[in-house]
This record gives structure tokens, C-alpha cells and sequence, in this order.
């Protein structure tokens, strides 16, 4: 639920998947890699091949939470012309054929800040986006952007780490709403690989303290990751995969080749398979 009290697709999709006896499937792509067109054609392809979520990373120069992997397509976005207005056309275009997968865009406050704040929220809703992850913005900052987004119906999702104790915990959950994403290790995305009992034993903590879905991302790569973590979670994210197969798609000149979106889409549907109910991967 927002600050509105109403209830968002995030919200809806999460109590689907869970009535169908699994975690969701989470996907991160970076919004403009490596270029807006194809871009969009595999964000238009994730939910046919397992995506339950889409998380749209908003591209920016100085991406500091994240690894290699992801600041380099950030890189290449960028170098392709993508802008924040341009992810909200992105985010406009998706909205055309689909209407109930959740968009969350997750990045940095500064091109927000200098958008500014005010104007992309209301954009942001008008262009169909459900959720926002920001991930330098603590909660003391709330009246910065938590706050507004909330009442503008957007879920602001909150990440908690493995440094996260228990006295800090209930100030991260504090106007946290659509999931929790959990961050399954301590440093940069795509570095390490998780493990799926420590995950655990932190998700089951976090769901003590909060009724909200908790997804678990950072360095799952794998469907036998996938399903270890999906086992004791409500979600699991996966993006650096991606976002590398991607960069192995490219040509010598960092353009993408005639398998691009084919080759992310497939690894979707492998990746999915992790969390995926008998009947699903039957119908696929």
C-alpha cells in the first residue's frame, strides 16, 4: 500500500505469486542499454519469459552501490543518450502492451534532485512506473522523496543489509512499503556470491519485523542460486547476470548484435526456472 492506502500492482503481484505457492521473479536491466530501442524490446520480452518484476536502473555517472557489470551499463546508456526523461518514455512505451507487470526504477537521487523532484514524481506516475529504490537516500531523508512518492501512490522500497541489526532495522522499514529488498551481501552488486542459509536466517528476521514481501538480490546468478534463495524468500533479483549478458551480446563496436535481446531473454527464462511453480515451466 502508498501513502494513498491504495493498493499498487507491486502489491497485487506479490500476493499472486504467493498464491501460487513461490517466490517472484525479479529482473534488473539498466534503462538505454545498450541502446533505447533495444532496450526496450527486452524490457517489452521479460515478463513472457519469468519476470514477475521489473526493476529499470536509472542511468548515472557515479553509481556507487554497484559493481562493474552494472556501472558499466550505466556507462553505455549514457554514452547512447539516455536520460531520465527518456526512461519515462521507456517506461510510457512498456505500458502500452502491459499493463500489470510492476516497473520499479532504481538509481541515485541526483538526476531526480535536478529533474526536479516534484515534476518527476508526477511523471513518473503518469508514465506507469509503480515503485521507486533510491538507494543514497536514508530514511532520515524521508521528506525528500520517501514521503512525496508515497502520496503521489508510488511504493518506496527500502533496502536492508546484512549490517542492518535490530536496532536500525524498524528506522529502514519506517514507510517502506510494496517489498523489502534485501541485499545478500556486504559490497558492490555482482561480486560475490550469496549464501543461501546466512540469506536466510536475515530474511526470516526481517519478515519478523515487517508483513511486507522481502526479495533477496546481489549476486544471484544462477537458477540453482535462484531456487536455494527463493526457498526462504518472497522474491529474488537478479541484474548484474543480465545486464553482463548484454555486454557479451555486443559487437566489437558496442553495438548490439542480431542475438542480443534473444540471448537476454533466454537467460530470463533459464534464471526464472529457479522459482518457477511445475505447471509454469510446463506452459513455457
Amino acid at each position: 500500500m502508498t501513502g494513498t492506502g491504495t493498493e499498487t500492482r507491486i502489491d497485487r503481484r506479490f500476493a499472486a505469486v504467493r498464491a501460487a505457492g513461490r517466490a517472484a521473479f525479479v529482473t534488473f536491466v539498466t534503462a538505454g542499454d545498450p541502446d533505447y530501442e533495444t532496450s526496450l524490446e527486452i524490457v517489452r520480452r521479460l515478463p513472457a519469459a519469468g519476470a514477475d518484476v521489473i526493476e529499470l536502473g536509472m542511468p548515472f555517472s557515479d553509481p556507487m552501490a554497484d559493481g562493474p557489470a552494472i556501472q558499466e551499463s550505466s556507462q553505455r546508456a549514457l554514452k547512447a543518450g539516455q536520460t531520465l526523461r527518456r526512461t519515462l518514455d521507456l517506461v510510457r512505451a512498456f505500458r502500452e502492451d502491459d499493463d500489470e507487470t510492476p516497473i520499479v526504477l532504481m538509481g541515485y537521487y541526483n538526476p531526480i534532485y535536478v529533474y526536479p523532484a516534484a515534476d518527476f514524481l508526477d511523471h513518473a506516475v503518469a508514465a506507469g512506473v509503480d515503485g521507486l529504490i533510491v538507494v543514497d537516500l536514508p530514511p532520515e531523508a524521508d521528506h525528500e522523496l520517501c514521503l512525496p512518492a508515497l502520496d503521489a501512490g508510488l511504493n518506496f522500497i527500502r533496502l536492508a543489509t546484512p549490517t542492518t541489526d535490530a536496532k536500525r532495522l524498524p528506522t529502514v522499514l519506517s514507510n517502506t512499503s510494496g517489498f523489502v529488498y534485501y541485499v545478500s551481501i556486504a559490497g558492490i552488486t555482482g561480486t560475490q556470491a550469496p549464501d543461501a542459509s546466512d540469506v536466510q536466517a536475515h530474511v526470516t528476521r526481517i519478515k519478523a519485523a515487517t508483513a511486507l514481501p522481502v526479495a533477496v538480490g546481489f549476486g544471484v546468478k544462477t537458477p540453482e542460486q535462484v531456487r536455494a534463495i527463493a526457498a526462504g524468500a518472497d522474491g529474488v533479483v537478479v541484474g548484474s547476470a543480465l545486464v553482463t549478458a548484454i555486454k557479451e551480446s555486443l559487437g566489437p563496436d558496442g553495438r548490439p548484435g542480431a542475438g542480443t535481446v534473444d540471448d537476454v531473454v533466454a537467460l530470463v527464462q533459464r534464471l526464472s526456472g529457479g522459482v518457477a511453480a511445475p505447471e509454469e515451466l510446463a506452459a513455457r
